[in-house]
């Protein structure tokens, strides 16, 4: 669309000083006289764009002119405010942001702009729950992730030895820590920072006393928060699906399984009688033992015999806590009423 390219041209003009018709044709993947035109329609439309001549000449906006213009496609403003709308309902700083940038936009970009930042309205709070607010710590570190500031603070982690995936220094230990980026994951924050034992995955609710020491950091060059965090992801998902069980269960209720499971449910074949083979993991035979026994006779777990065990002492302590209490509970009402108490 020949619209954003004049204003690539200019905003190009406006960061480098000067450019040559070569130079833009090949920022722009044009021809040399298809950039060269370009060039002479923003002087034609009046905006102080000029032809320098000589060996190291070129075209330039002429006494420091400026542009507005943001250089942003139809699609891109769309998409943009599509993503940022929604964040701006917290945020005082980037709703005046989204309003400059929406002025900033060419004209016909503007009703679809302001229609997108309008579009969605996100409820972070599942059904049930109360409203969940952003931990207060997250702008803090948001701040020292961008300055590359050091920080300290408590941290209360579950026993055991850190890996990469997560932090288990146990309770109430001192840290230190580069903070490299943080991550939203379902309403649950997570800080992946630089420690002097590795890289280390920090949940926020668990973080306490958070300070800076007034020392900055390098971030590794080759880091990259998205790849880092699919690594933790990986990490954890695999400790969650140490063993797997064959479960039969009605084929109109495999996608319950698939929400109690996650990625660590996979459906099989169907079987004659309707029923469908479905593989689940989980960390432990007690965990899918404890998601499977609400079910009852609707489901029928095939292997491995650990998990048909845990099954077993379940129901055995539910027939032990219930059955013969209630039957006590009852004849003991029985026994009162009979005596008019």
């Amino acid at each position: 669309m020949r619209a954003d390219r004049l204003v690539a041209a200019l905003l190009l003009m406006q960061a480098r000083g000067r450019v040559t018709a070569a130079e833009l044709a090949a920022e722009l993947e044009v021809s040399v006289a298809t950039a060269r035109r370009d060039l002479e329609a923003l002087s034609a439309a009046g905006i102080p764009v000029y032809p320098q001549p000589g060996r190291h000449g070129g075209w330039q906006l002429v006494g420091g002119a400026r542009t507005d213009l943001t250089g942003l496609s139809s699609s891109e403003a769309h998409a943009l405010f599509l993503l940022a709308g929604p964040a701006a309902a917290h945020s005082e700083e980037l709703r005046a942001a989204l309003r400059k940038l929406l002025r900033a936009l060419p004209e016909p970009y503007r009703n679809e702009a302001q229609a997108a930042a309008e579009a969605t309205h996100v409820d972070p709070a599942r059904w049930g729950e109360h409203t969940r607010e952003r931990p207060d710590e997250v702008r803090r570190l948001q701040e020292a992730v961008v300055r590359q500031a050091r920080v300290r603070f408590t941290y209360s982690g579950t026993a055991g030895s850190g890996t990469a995936g997560s932090d288990t220094a146990g309770s109430g230990t001192a840290r230190a820590a580069d903070p490299w980026g943080l991550i939203d994951k379902d309403g649950r924050w997570y800080l992946l920072a630089g420690t002097d034992r590795g890289r280390r995955t920090f949940r926020l609710d668990r973080l306490t006393g958070l300070t800076l020491t007034g020392e900055t950091f390098e971030r590794p060059d080759d880091f990259t928060l998205r790849a880092a965090w699919d690594d933790v992801v990986a990490t954890i998902e695999e400790r969650r699906s140490r063993i797997w069980a064959t479960v039969l269960i009605p084929e109109r209720f495999v996608w319950v399984l698939r929400d109690h499971f996650g990625r660590h449910c996979h459906p099989g074949e169907t079987l004659p009688d309707g029923r469908v083979r479905v593989l689940v993991g989980a960390p432990t035979p007690r965990d899918i033992a404890r998601t499977l026994s609400g079910w009852g006779a609707a489901v029928e777990v095939t292997e491995p015999p650990e998990v048909r065990a845990e099954l077993s002492r379940i129901g055995q302590e539910l027939i032990d806590s219930y059955a013969s209490n209630g039957i006590a509970r009852h004849s003991g009402a029985d026994r009162n009423f009979a005596a008019g108490r």
